[in-house]
């Protein structure tokens, strides 16, 4: 039976994908725009949404599998936070996410099994916030019946795999006034979170390009992905289906719909080769249809004329990089492989007391790490000895997490909204659409229906 409903799923998706594509078909010329549904009538748009503090908040989980019992792990750790409820279609996950909660010495959590028990525990009165952690094609579904029924929600990445599904999560977000946060743990990562503090004071002089990447090879991974749907995706679904990682950090450094927009992409890709492989290792089948190739570039202007580079390579031997690139007028960062930063001669001197540094090559380490730590973000300095006791890709797991939960219990408005997950996940079907059109430019939506430049001068805090 779930197989049956996850197979219709696919198909809607697919379905709805088809419609925009025959749609753009008749365009006449570029870029290619895709419609932006009128904002529903009396509602209006969730920026510096806040909801009323919270002494504690009550948790609910749905989807216990390999992310979910990681994720788990690392919440059970994090103060303010009571897990209430799980959810799994597999009691045997269930079993061993009580466990998880019996060595926190946290109370057994009331559990739900099933293809519909998730609605059972969005039903309750007393959860504050679900977070959803299944199959990406469930994770709409899922969170828009949540937030129906009263409960904030974290999604993990993509929140959404289609324009169709992130309209619904911010049309029923703008509804309800319900928090709607994608789970991107990359912009927490110490030297994103770090990088993006010296570009707002000024280190890098005007951000100009930024570059972001999920290259991660999955060969060892694919068998581990419940009833194989992770690869079952990418052979289906053509374009950048994973690119929340790579991109979420780029549009913080821009300030995308807090002063600037992304206004269109192109993309393309290379030929499959390696996906048709898994296929066979893992079914023991031929297939001639393989949709994603195997490594997929994305490029992004924006509207004050600074441009995004987005790469997505799960099949090839390439090293594990997130590439993450900072160019500005007067300074460089890069992550990978190794990081390093390179400045203007000069640049500095009003802001760091180092001299003699030489702008054709990256700056002494020893420098380097004094910068680190000297605009390392307060937040982080606090919490970066348990965030790496406690794990979840070095820490950044665990500081998203308290992050999460710490703003919810202050009634502050989240670090990542409805329209950043909108505008990351978008470039899932945009980027199809581009390469479907022999790699055309498709306009990016304005995701706030005219909010982008609601905020003046904003600034990523992360303040208390």
């Amino acid at each position: 039976m779930h197989k049956l409903i996850t197979t219709l799923l696919f198909a809607t998706a697919l379905l709805t994908a088809q419609v925009d594509y025959a749609q753009t078909k008749t365009t006449s010329s570029y870029p290619i725009k895709v419609s932006v549904p009128v904002r529903p009538a009396k509602q209006h748009d969730v920026i510096n949404l806040t909801t009323p503090k919270m002494d504690v908040v009550r948790v609910g989980v749905i989807g216990l599998g390999m992310r979910g019992s990681t994720t788990l792990e690392v919440i059970s750790h994090v103060p303010g936070i009571k897990i209430v409820a799980l959810c799994d279609l597999h009691a045997d996950s269930i079993a061993s996410a009580q466990k998880t909660l019996q060595r926190a010495g946290l109370p057994q959590a009331a559990s739900y099994v099933g293809e519909y028990a998730y609605k059972k525990l969005c039903e309750r009165s007393d959860i504050d916030l679900v977070y959803v952690i299944t199959d990406w094609i469930h994770h709409t579904p899922i969170a828009v019946y949540a937030m129906e029924h009263g409960k904030n929600v974290a999604i993990e990445v993509p929140a959404a795999t289609s324009l169709n599904e992130i309209w619904q999560l911010i049309n029923t977000s703008e509804k309800t006034r319900k928090h709607c946060m994608m789970l991107e743990n990359c912009v927490y990562d110490f030297f994103e979170a770090t990088t993006l503090n010296m570009a707002q004071h000024g280190l890098f002089g005007e951000v100009l390009h930024v570059e972001g990447s999920y290259c991660h090879n999955l060969d060892e991974v694919w068998p581990l992905y419940w009833n194989n749907w992770r690869l079952d995706f990418n052979q289906r679904y053509r374009g950048d289906v994973y690119p929340t990682h790579g991109i979420g950090p780029d549009c913080q450094l821009l300030d995308i719909h807090r002063g600037d927009k992304m206004d269109y992409l192109v993309s393309m890709d290379t030929k499959s080769v390696n996906g048709y492989k898994h296929v066979k290792e893992l079914t023991g089948k031929e297939t001639n249809d393989f949709q994603n190739g195997d490594e997929t570039s994305t490029l992004i202007r924006t509207q004050k004329g600074k441009t995004i580079l987005i790469e997505h390579d799960v099949m090839t031997p390439r090293p594990y990089s997130r590439m993450y690139q900072v160019v500005g007028t007067d300074g460089y960062a890069s992550k990978y492989p190794s990081e390093q930063f390179c400045f203007r001669v000069g640049s500095l001197k009003s802001k760091v007391n180092y001299q003699n540094l030489e702008m054709h090559v990256a700056i002494p380490d020893s420098v380097r790490d004094n910068l680190l730590q000297k605009y390392e973000p307060d937040f982080i300095k606090e919490l970066e000895a348990t965030a790496k006791k406690v794990g979840g890709h070095g820490g950044m797991d665990y500081i998203l997490n308290y992050r999460l939960i710490y703003c919810l219990r202050n009634g502050l408005p989240l670090d990542m909204d409805v329209y950043d997950m909108a505008e990351w996940c978008c470039i899932g079907e945009l980027s199809r659409i581009s390469i479907e059109h022999h790699s055309v430019p498709v306009e990016i939506p304005d995701f706030t229906r005219g909010a982008w430049n609601k905020i003046k001068g904003f600034k990523y805090a992360f303040a208390k």
